[in-house]
């Protein structure tokens, strides 16, 4: 391995699949335009035993997929505790000191220049350790949603990385030093930062460039049910198509090529793709859930978007400034979607409003900024 200047470690948690793409568009960025810096992520979940592991990622996908309320009810019954009882606090930390013991000495051994942080778990473990003494290493915090929640929050930290204004500002009104909080955005792939030729990628993805392009997403993990959706988008008395996500769910995909197989020319099911920039860059209206880094990439492509069910917590929080900002509409079921589509669709001055709003709140570069105040700021809070 090439003799590198700096190392920088991002730590990641595999709840939800928006930690882990910004840990790795950071370590992406380092890699191509930070020379002298070698940069790797590690997730957290890595590094535990799988029955913790099964207990603290799983749990999270299943109750916002199953029991989305419930998640709603837990993220703000957690945000608003002033004090954390005391027992369940020496609970929760004990099992945590007993499942990831390996991360100290995971960053023993590799001894990086820092550490950035793109779950607050790992940033709330080596607050402790910083703290007891048993570590110096300077730690950064990258919060991966429009809102910041209590849990995020953790002395010792060398400092915050905020989505936009307003998440500085609430930052700040928790107790973090101004000085500690820097606004961003969310740190997405170097690949939202191309422009793209509609046509090109329309010829590679078998799809028509001239067609009003709809792009349907489930998310990395292919959870909600985008089946139904489509379905009912493609009875809707337009002559569009829709470019259906299945994320990493195959069951899912397979059910969308059936259907696929009724529409031919307007249904276009995908799986997993490492390449979404090309996706969005031949569509005009993206229906999706808003989390964080998705949500970050269409405002980057200019994309504007219909959020629908966001999940109770920061999705609603996010869905709150993308609405905002102009960048998107909000549908709680199918049929507020099929409405807010055929308005859209019936008024392409809104529309291209819509898009110039998400255009002027993109942050493409947001990795490349987390990672010049890093490493521009040696002394940190050591």
């Amino acid at each position: 391995m090439q003799k590198k200047d700096l190392t920088v470690a991002i730590l990641s948690v595999s709840a939800g699949a928006g930690h882990v793409r910004a840990a790795e568009a950071l370590r992406r960025s380092a890699e191509e335009y930070f020379p002298g810096v070698f940069a790797i992520h590690l997730d957290l979940m890595d590094m535990v035993s799988k029955p913790f592991k099964k207990l603290y990622a799983d749990s999270y996908i299943k109750i916002v997929d199953r029991i989305p309320a419930l998640w709603g009810f837990l993220y703000e019954k957690t945000d608003k505790l002033e004090k954390e009882d005391s027992l369940l606090k020496n609970l929760r930390m004990a099992l945590q000191r007993l499942n990831t013991s390996k991360l100290a000495s995971t960053l023993e051994e590799l001894n990086p220049d820092h550490v950035i942080c793109t779950h607050f778990l790992p940033a709330e473990l080596i607050s402790r350790m910083r703290r007891k003494g048993t570590s110096k290493i300077l730690c950064w915090v990258q919060v991966t949603d429009f809102d910041v929640h209590s849990l995020w929050i953790h002395p010792e930290m060398a400092g915050y990385f905020a989505a936009c204004p307003e998440v500085a500002w609430r930052m700040k009104d928790r107790g973090i030093p101004e000085k500690n909080i820097h606004v961003t955005g969310i740190p997405i792939m170097p690949a939202f930062r191309d422009k793209y030729s509609r046509a090109q990628c329309a010829a590679e993805l078998g799809v028509n460039p001239k067609k009003t392009t709809i792009l349907l997403m489930s998310g990395g993990l292919g959870v909600g049910n985008i089946q139904l959706i489509a379905e009912r988008l493609l009875a809707l008395p337009y002559d569009f198509q829709v470019i259906a996500l299945a994320g990493k769910n195959q069951a899912l995909l397979e059910d969308m090529q059936k259907l696929a197989s009724a529409h031919p020319g307007r249904l276009f099911p995908a799986g997993f793709t490492s390449t979404i920039e090309r996706y969005m860059a031949i569509s005009d209206i993206a229906v999706t859930k808003p989390g964080g880094l998705t949500s970050s990439e269409c405002l980057a492509m200019g994309l504007p978007m219909i959020v629908i069910s966001p999940i109770p917590g920061q999705e609603e929080r996010n869905a709150d400034y993308l609405l905002e900002q102009g960048a998107a509409l909000k549908a709680h079921d199918a049929a507020g979607l099929e409405f807010r589509l055929m308005e859209l669709l019936s008024n392409p001055a809104r529309l291209e409003k819509m898009r110039k709003c998400a255009s002027t709140c993109a942050r493409p570069s947001a990795a490349d900024a987390v990672l010049n105040i890093v490493l521009n700021e040696q002394n940190g809070n050591a």
